[in-house]
């Protein structure tokens, strides 16, 4: 298979993964669903590394590999994935995919600021497009022509959140892949390509501490054997579970590996579009003209950071 169908396979995934995560959402909770997520998460990366590099967990991973990986797990999933499953509860996770185009403009940003890499004429025209799309969709027009918007407020800060983690957490485990790199031994090539994966197995671990820990602080613990009770919700939640963190997210580590980095982004950034009619079909959400020209105008603005 090509890089660019193993793209577009990886958007595929992040579409259910997002329909299957809100279904989960609302039935066991988010708390409850990213605990387990982690969990398992850990689990089956432990079981990948253990068979191709002899031992389940990361292997020449120094402090500092482990405090940016750590920080990246952080941003990304406590943080980052906190407020986007929560905004699919709030809003559905056709507009929480649309607000996750805004992790482009995080990730230069935030690459700027750490890195000191410079910010293109494209990347701020992209920054532009992709407010823009956003705007169109989310904003209403009463009879009397007023403007409007369509989502709560508490929605949109949590998309913003959900975008602003994403990008910052991937700013982060570049760093944290960068410092990695320099610490494995030449001949250790089957550990080298694993790093990924083992930085994933690391990002997972803080998000299970932090949600973990939040799920004490609030005395919901008892909720974890929802996934036991509850059929649909813990079938919905393997679902999120096996096409994001796990199969996504390393099939698009192999995608970039395989063709050009722009062209992978963009092909994996197609999600606010193909979520748009599997979305009609499980939830009867009626899609408007002005919401879909919106996705492509947002998803077109992401894509223009990978020129």
């Amino acid at each position: 298979m090509s890089g660019e169908l193993l793209s577009l396979l990886v958007a595929v995934m992040w579409t259910f993964t997002a329909l299957f995560a809100e279904v989960a959402s609302k039935r066991m909770g988010t708390l409850v669903l990213n605990v387990w997520r982690m969990l398992i998460t850990i689990l089956l990366l432990g079981i990948v590394l253990w068979w191709t590099c002899g031992k389940p967990w990361p292997q020449y991973a120094n402090a500092e590999v482990w405090k940016w990986f750590l920080a990246s797990g952080f941003m990304g999933f406590v943080f980052g994935d906190y407020c986007l499953f929560n905004a699919y509860v709030v809003m559905g996770s056709r507009f929480g995919q649309l607000f996750m185009t805004l992790a482009s403009p995080f990730a230069a940003m935030a690459a700027w600021l750490m890195m000191g890499e410079t910010m293109s004429t494209l990347a701020m025209l992209g920054m532009i497009v992709t407010l823009s799309g956003i705007s169109i969709s989310i904003m209403g027009k009463d009879d009397d022509g007023t403007r409007h918007l369509k989502l709560p407020r508490r929605g949109i800060l949590l998309g913003i959140g959900a975008g602003m983690g994403q990008g910052i957490g991937l700013v982060l485990s570049k760093q944290g892949l960068l410092h990695y790199a320099s610490q494995i031994p030449q001949e250790a090539t089957d550990v080298a390509a694993m790093m990924p994966f083992a930085g994933t197995q690391i990002r997972a671990i803080m998000g299970l501490i932090g949600f973990g820990a939040t799920l004490l602080y609030l005395g919901k613990s008892a909720n974890m054997q929802r996934i036991f009770t509850d059929l649909r919700g813990a079938a919905a939640a393997m679902g999120a579970i096996l096409l994001g963190p796990f199969f996504g997210v390393s099939l698009s580590l192999m995608a970039i590996g395989m063709t050009n980095t722009g062209v992978a982004q963009t092909l994996m950034a197609l999600t606010p579009v193909l979520i748009l009619w599997p979305s009609r079909l499980m939830f009867g959400t009626k899609v408007s003209m002005q919401e879909l020209i919106g996705a492509i105008i947002a998803v077109t603005g992401a894509s223009l950071f990978f020129i």
